[in-house]
């Protein structure tokens, strides 16, 4: 894989129904229902809305035999319609459940965690090498025979890993790891090789960006050196909904998309399913248009590990850099908004060539270098673009503007010189990562750890739009371990206050810093038995002045327990009207009427000393 320069990886071509992915196809876009299996009607009209949004498949849970068999009536409906979008069949727990839906769904989805091991307990348990090969052996006994069936039928098949669903077997051989991501994947990939099965997607997914990085990186890796060329599915589970999870989907696929990885997505939102298909598409179309962009001529540093990155060595100046949170940097140069919000407020305000006159003067302004007199100045922080008026003035921190192509021999020469220059990366590469990246390897290799922030400039009116784009831009900075900060500069007709949520934003998504409550929603399926949305946004409303916390609202057992052992606290269904709580991964109270259920959470969260309400500054 080429760090600095954008291509699509290679990968087989696997037949879903009328529309196959993989080799050159197009990267498809899907969704799932979250009607009920058994309601062929509604099952049908929502399978029409994803797919009158653009979505080219479409996703049904299938908890019983008798979910799996509607499935042909759903088909067959649909077809009369003249809608062909595939059907994919999401199975856990059940193997007799998949080898059914297999001959009604073009394709099925299985989760290693639960297809032949038992549900997991997080109980610590120990295997010998001879009982973890006779678990083996277990699996191979009830996943060939499906495999017959697919082969029979026509079927693919989804290989769908979840961090929050891995099995207790291999937690005790790999613990909660991308290494255990990546084997509960590889038996059973190693079994479709085995037996000369190739209609095999892949999908590796977490609520934490990084977890979810890290171990798709791995996986792709792994099929590398196992010579396997299998499409990935590329998702997020659990990411929310509005903006939380529009940034947090666009960090985490966006991020492996930019690398080439991935051929088919689902954006995971706590929304209407055909909601998700238009925010897919926007990040399909971003990162893709970089095709056959100019060449960026990048030399790698050799101490960079892309399959397990960690935060880039960098000297401390003031809060900038070493162990120090990423900094947020703002812009308010036609003073028309200059409104903040208390508790995201950005840490440096860029002003161009004035010190305001009505700002909070207790804000940490940069102000542009040729506004510098001569003085000896310890505030403001100054701005430059110029190397002579960088080395002369006088002034404890300094902001330099620096490309890629800019990074010259006198500018080295200079930066170690000056070790109080904080860098602001800017591109107008159509591949703008590409040389983002360059500029860093490049710095490592010259031995310079001046810290970073990234500079990511728009022309954008829309939200939504930002939220994408700038998320997908810093991904892959982030997870390599690069981003000091982060400036982002839009100038279309967003307000400032907007733009400054969206930067805190993406650097709570990618797990460096906490400036909100953060929540970790599923989408809904046919296994929610509450109105998922009401709920969320009833959690959200008795919680969201609370500082630090994370809270995971599950619809069901499936993933819940397993996704919020990351979580602080949790709101999981346990049944038609019934909710159990959870303080980590430990369920302390159960079937709860879901009237009463907010009620008790805030209670829980209380009597554990973690209620601390935001503080307006």
């Amino acid at each position: 894989m080429d760090l600095f320069n954008y291509s699509r990886r290679s990968a087989n071509i696997v037949y879903i129904g009328g529309k196959p992915l993989g080799g050159k196809y197009p990267i498809r876009l899907q969704s799932m229902n979250n009607t009920l299996t058994q309601d062929t009607q509604a099952c049908v009209e929502q399978a029409k809305k994803i797919a009158d949004v653009g979505g080219e498949y479409v996703r049904l849970t299938t908890q019983g035999i008798k979910e799996a068999k509607n499935l042909m009536n759903i088909n067959r409906e649909l077809r009369s319609q003249n809608y062909m979008i595939p059907l994919i069949a999401d199975v856990h727990f059940n193997p007799k459940v998949a080898e059914m839906a297999a001959h009604f769904a073009e394709k099925v989805r299985i989760n290693p965690g639960n297809y032949v091991d038992s549900a997991r307990t997080f109980k610590h348990l120990e295997y010998t090498d001879e009982e973890y090969n006779q678990e083996i052996e277990k699996i191979k006994e009830r996943f060939i025979p499906f495999l017959t069936i697919c082969k029979k039928n026509h079927t693919a098949i989804r290989i769908g890993v979840n961090h929050g669903s891995l099995s207790d077997r291999i937690m005790s051989r790999y613990g909660d790891t991308p290494a255990g991501i990546v084997e509960s994947c590889m038996e059973f990939l190693r079994i479709c090789v085995e037996q000369d099965f190739d209609q095999v997607v892949i999908s590796i997914k977490a609520s934490n960006t990084v977890v979810m990085v890290q171990s798709v990186r791995l996986l792709v890796d792994t099929l590398n050196q196992e010579n396997m060329h299998f499409p990935i599915h590329l998702g997020v589970t659990e990411a929310g909904d509005g903006e939380d999870g529009r940034i947090k989907s666009a960090l985490g696929i966006g991020a492996l998309l930019a690398d080439g990885i991935g051929d088919t997505l689902r954006v995971s939102l706590s929304e209407e399913p055909e909601m998700e298909i238009p925010v897919g598409r926007k990040l399909v179309d971003y990162i893709t248009q970089r095709e056959q962009h100019p060449y960026i001529p990048g030399i790698i540093d050799p101490q960079f590990n892309y399959l397990a990155p960690s935060r880039r060595n960098t000297h401390s100046i003031r809060n900038i850099g070493g162990n120090q949170l990423p900094i947020v940097i703002a812009e308010r140069i036609d003073k028309k908004n200059d409104l903040f919000n208390p508790q995201l407020k950005p840490d440096y305000i860029y002003v161009g060539q004035e010190l305001p006159s009505k700002l909070e003067q207790e804000m940490e302004y940069i102000i542009d270098g040729n506004q510098w007199k001569g003085e000896e100045q310890t505030w403001p922080a100054f701005n430059f673009n110029q190397l002579d008026l960088l080395q002369n003035c006088k002034c404890e921190l300094k902001f330099f503007f620096l490309t890629y192509m800019g990074l010259n021999d006198d500018v080295i020469q200079c930066l170690k010189n000056h070790p109080e220059v904080v860098l602001i990366s800017q591109s107008n590469h159509p591949n703008r990562l590409g040389e983002h990246r360059a500029l860093i390897h490049q710095l490592q290799v010259e031995g310079l750890t001046h810290p970073v922030v990234f500079f990511q400039h728009y022309n954008e009116n829309d939200e939504e739009d930002l939220q994408i784009k700038a998320a997908a831009d810093m991904g892959p900075l982030i997870f390599d371990g690069y981003c000091d900060g982060i400036f982002l500069f839009n100038q279309g007709n967003l307000d400032s206050i907007v733009i400054d949520q969206i930067a805190f934003g993406i650097l709570q998504a990618g797990r460096l810093r906490m400036s909100r409550i953060e929540y970790i929603s599923c989408p809904g399926c046919g296994r929610t038995l509450f109105d998922l949305e009401t709920t969320i946004k009833e959690v959200k409303n008795a919680t969201k002045h609370l500082k630090g916390l994370k809270i995971g609202i599950m619809g069901c057992i499936v993933n819940g327990p397993g996704e919020m052992a990351d979580a602080d606290y949790g709101y999981v269904g346990a049944g038609k009207g019934k909710i159990s709580l959870y303080k980590g991964k430990t369920c302390v109270e159960k079937n709860i009427p879901q009237n009463e259920a907010v009620t008790k959470l805030i209670e829980l969260i209380k009597s554990n000393g973690d209620y601390h309400p935001i503080k307006d500054e």
